[in-house]
């Protein structure tokens, strides 16, 4: 979720909000085709059996550990988005000023609340145009991209099997969302002039209360829907604690009628399809305060546009990742794809509204060699994965077979399963070479910012910290699945992230 992760995409996955969440979820379990034995096909198995829980998504039972986590991020993520938000409108972006201030007296909460801009019928009316144009692009226009452009895919597409047994069908038309709400603001900011390029900066904390009312709307909303009303019961789970099960989600895919899916629509809009729309805003806030937009900005807008754009083009990828096929839907992919990500993922533009950084060619060279090269080592990688899955290892990896491990493991039904680990390509190189580019491209991001104040830098130390996370996570799961012969894949490829370090 709020991953991105990544998104990424994206988090506090890297899409959901994310970008390793993300948005672009790639486990190594997951990352290497699974063939299944040849007596073994899918079935439709009740939710709540066996087979079934040891497989999908989110806990059943809630230890004491999970239930604190959770407590801790319903309490504290709105206040640090806040926090965040409030610094730069305040207090120039600085994180310690505001602290420094309370803490010697000088300034009170209540001060720094009274100062804060309050919701307004403006930014009110914004959102609820914005949203309902992005739920109208979503359910009524149907996808013509894939009919002209090569090698995109798009249209109406299947999703994974649910726990439940059932294979949904998407509309795949998040680019051609994305190109026609960019094409009308362009030719607003160019010919119609309905409204200022500067309206998102000009309003950016009055339509944060509106992106959290509809947060915790669509999260409570879909609790609620789960209990009466779920699009699949056999898709839901209840662990009988109240806090877990809204923030994790009951319903796995909540629907209403046959096309309005909440992941999807709430994983990919209106967040994702707004991140480029802010930093556009953002860069025309510069041009206004300064009569001229530093390169710095150009390169978050080009770099961070280049990571959107792959998300869309990649849409029907993205139903096969963790966000789709595992997580269901509560107020960690709710509220996280409409606060955290647009919020916290566009802070380096913002930063550079307040402090516009010049800078020179060379650094403006190396961030954009940097970003761009961390970008084709996470496309390729998962263009690596994903042809070596499709083609059940019968393909060319660097000019060459590709090399693997064969590896079996046993369901929890009995069920023996076999699966190909890849150990070339980037594969060889480390066994998450994919979040590596992921980082590579963040920093570039942070770099942009100079080094003047640490805020802009939240998003490499976020998302460093959550995709080492994740690595550690998913290798335990798979050692636990493979065993013996998940010694021998991490003899074969020693390193997680960095070749040589970690």
């Amino acid at each position: 979720m709020f991953g991105k992760g990544s998104k990424r995409r994206k988090g506090f996955q890297a899409h959901c909000i994310g970008r390793g969440g993300s948005v672009h979820e790639n486990d190594p379990m997951a990352a290497f085709p699974e063939g299944k034995s040849e007596e073994r096909k899918h079935q439709n198995i009740p939710n709540g059996s066996g087979a079934s829980q040891g497989q999908w998504g989110r806990a059943w039972e809630v230890d004491w550990f999970s239930l604190a986590s959770v407590l801790f991020l319903l309490t504290f993520s709105p206040f640090i988005v806040y926090y965040f938000i409030m610094s730069c409108d305040q207090y120039h972006c600085s994180l310690t000023d505001p602290i420094v201030d309370v803490l010697m007296g000088n300034s009170h909460l209540s001060d720094i609340w009274n100062k804060t801009p309050s919701l307004s019928w403006k930014a009110a009316n914004i959102y609820i145009f914005w949203v309902t144009f992005q739920v109208m692009l979503y359910i009524l226009v149907p996808d013509f991209c894939h009919k002209f452009l090569p090698g995109y895919v798009g249209g109406v597409q299947e999703g994974a099997l649910t726990p439940a047994g059932t294979v949904n069908k998407y509309e795949i038309n998040g680019l051609q969302a994305w190109i026609i709400t960019h094409a009308l603001w362009f030719a607003n900011a160019h010919y119609f002039h309905w409204f200022s390029p500067t309206i998102i900066f000009d309003n950016w904390i009055p339509l944060l209360w509106c992106a959290n009312i509809l947060g915790y709307a669509a999260s409570t909303f879909a609790m609620i829907k789960s209990y009466f009303f779920p699009s699949n019961p056999n898709d839901c789970k209840f662990t009988g604690n109240l806090f877990y099960d809204y923030m994790m989600g009951i319903e796995f895919n909540p629907r209403i009628g046959k096309w309005f899916d909440f992941k999807l629509f709430f994983n990919g809009r209106p967040g994702i399809v707004a991140w480029t729309l802010i930093n556009l805003s953002y860069a025309a806030k510069q041009q206004e305060l300064y009569g001229q937009v530093t390169n710095s900005m150009i390169l978050v807008n080009v770099l961070q546009g280049i990571y959107v754009l792959d998300f869309f083009w990649n849409e029907a990828w993205y139903l096969k990742t963790i966000d789709i096929c595992h997580d269901h839907f509560g107020w960690y992919l709710g509220w996280g794809d409409c606060v955290w990500l647009p919020y916290l993922y566009t802070l380096q533009g913002l930063y550079l509204v307040y402090h516009p950084v010049q800078l020179s060619k060379a650094n403006a060279v190396g961030i954009l060699l940097l970003g761009l090269v961390g970008y084709y080592i996470f496309r390729m990688t998962n263009h690596q994965k994903d042809l070596f899955r499709r083609t059940d290892g019968h393909c060319k990896i660097w000019g060459k077979k590709p090399e693997y491990i064969e590896c079996s493991y046993t369901s929890l039904d009995g069920t023996k399963y076999y699966s190909k680990l890849m150990i070339s390509g980037f594969w060889g190189v480390a066994r998450h070479f994919n979040y590596t580019g992921d980082l590579m491209g963040s920093l570039a991001y942070c770099l942009t910012c100079g080094f003047g104040h640490i805020l802009p830098y939240f998003y490499i130390i976020y998302m460093t910290i959550l995709l080492t996370h994740r690595c550690i996570r998913d290798e335990h799961r798979c050692s636990s699945k493979y065993g013996k012969e998940w010694k021998r894949y991490t003899t074969a490829v020693p390193y997680r992230l960095i070749p040589g370090v970690f």
